[in-house]
């Protein structure tokens, strides 16, 4: 069965769309282009904003015209992330989904269910003529998992609804009130690399098998990073006399490094890579492997730490720049850094180390702060920028977003709360979340709209282990329906 066949069919039938058009963040020209289509051609109001957020209208049902407006909002790109041994083009190719039991994955890739399932939601009801609802209008915006541009770039006069549903949540009958602000702390190196002394040999010590994940949803798991791992290893080559020719962990500020690598070069025979082979390397791997899986035992699964003799490159980083590089990704806090006092199961404030890249003379790293109160958010952000600086880099902060503050006399929440009693015999969670969501960007620019967020059940986002559940789809789509007939 394709998933196009799934219930309720319009929903999936869209979402099957949309696995089909390369939609990662910074290229969204191909699902822009589909989306105008698709409203041309079903004859919807739709246009293209000044930040590339694509709006659609469509009228109410007739007699319920006088209904409020219903923003419906998702975000049009999705994380591009792989297993290490996929050879997918995010650019090019169109996801490759299956059927698993109760759950919808991608072979090799992130299934980008974050968020295409909130744009197929809008898609399908704006489709569906046979439903009951007052006008409505859908805003997709541009690179929310990347930098929120489209929302940091909506304009008052854009949107024209009352009520917010942001469709970008990943758990069935939660719904969410308010979510953390966030800001990346990005550092900039260059120095000037020295040429290989000669006669060395040179080993690839690369991380794997590590789960990643999202890093606001799932940085209260305690998963390993990639980069902190690599890390107590670059700082045992460096003490017995190997070089750093690069270094490469993770791609996505805001997903946990699942995988990442080192390139070592020694030329000494006591060094950890002796001439002539890298019996020694494998040692180091082995003992480092066992070290990890056991302290991340019950946690992380599949922990690899492997060797492989590389060509020797043309140059290495100067001792003092590998050290203050592998010092500050020491240095830089990664995990959790405060849970909320008054809801101690809520994280408060929290840092990922997203990306390290370092070779042929440029260093970068880029870390994610994320917090739900404005004076933590600047004081981790000062403690990554410390261990940043310290080390050599110059220092920037971008893209700082706000929390969305909850209120919990919303009138959409009541009747929410309500309307999902009547239709499931069950009471809904309201809830606030660690990870950034675009209500709170939208509302300082609407600050009347009354918002929540919700979706069904996603796991593992930012990860190729991503999968949406089934049955939560259902529920979920069908409580869509009559919430938009009630409202």
């Amino acid at each position: 069965m394709q998933i196009s066949e799934l219930q309720p069919q319009g929903i999936w039938k869209a979402f099957h769309a949309l696995t089909q058009v390369p939609r990662p963040s910074g290229h969204l020209e191909k699902i822009q282009a589909f989306l105008l289509e698709w409203a041309g051609g079903n004859g919807f109001e739709a246009f293209k904003d000044n930040a590339g957020n694509i709006v659609v209208r469509v009228p109410a049902t007739p007699g319920m015209e006088n209904r409020p407006m219903v923003t419906m909002e998702a975000h049009m790109d999705m994380v591009p992330q792989k297993s290490q041994d996929s050879t997918h083009n995010f650019l090019t190719d169109p996801i490759q989904t299956y059927i698993d039991g109760d759950w919808v994955k991608a072979r090799g890739t992130t299934l980008g269910s974050d968020d295409g399932m909130g744009v197929a939601t809008a898609m399908a009801i704006f489709e569906d003529k046979s439903l009951k609802h007052g006008p409505l209008e859908a805003i997709f915006t541009v690179d929310e998992e990347s930098s929120m541009y489209g929302v940091n770039n909506l304009k008052a006069g854009t949107l024209k609804g009352s009520i917010l549903l942001n469709l970008d949540n990943e758990t069935e009958g939660e719904f969410v009130i308010g979510s953390a602000g966030g800001m990346d702390v990005q550092g900039d190196m260059t120095y000037t690399p020295e040429p290989a002394p000669a006669g060395a040999t040179a080993v690839k010590i690369s991380i794997g098998g590590l789960k990643g994940g999202h890093s606001g949803l799932e940085i209260n798991e305690g998963r390993a990073n990639a980069n902190k791992l690599l890390a107590n290893i670059a700082k045992e080559v460096l003490a017995n006399g190997g070089a750093l020719a690069s270094w490469e962990g993770g791609n996505m500020r805001n997903a946990i490094p699942s995988f990442g690598n080192i390139v070592v070069v020694c030329s000494n025979p006591e060094c950890i890579l002796p001439n002539g082979g890298c019996s020694k390397a494998d040692a180091l791997c082995e003992k480092w492997q066992a070290t990890y899986q056991a302290e991340y035992a019950g946690i992380e699964e599949g922990i690899t730490v492997t060797a492989e003799p590389v060509a020797v490159p043309a140059t290495v980083m100067p001792a003092a720049v590998a050290k203050a590089l592998t010092n500050a990704v020491l240095a830089v806090h990664s995990g959790v850094y405060r849970m909320i006092p008054s809801i101690p199961n809520i994280v408060e404030t929290s840092c990922n180390l997203g990306i390290v890249k370092a070779a042929d003379g440029k260093a970068e790293a880029d870390v994610l702060v994320r917090s739900s109160m404005d004076s933590k958010l600047d004081e981790l952000a000062s403690v990554a920028s410390a261990a940043l600086e310290l080390a050599g880099f110059t220092v920037g902060y971008h893209g700082r977003y706000p929390a969305w503050q909850p209120d919990v006399n919303s009138p959409v929440v009541k009747t929410i709360e309500r309307v999902y009693r009547e239709v499931n015999g069950e009471d809904c969670n309201i809830t606030v979340v660690h990870a950034g969501l675009e209500c709170g960007i939208i509302k300082t620019v609407y600050p009347d709209m009354d918002a929540v967020s919700f979706g069904p059940t996603l796991r593992s986002p930012h990860t190729p282990n991503e999968r949406c559940n089934i049955p939560s789809v259902a529920k979920y789509y069908n409580f869509v329906v009559k919430l938009l007939e009630q409202i």
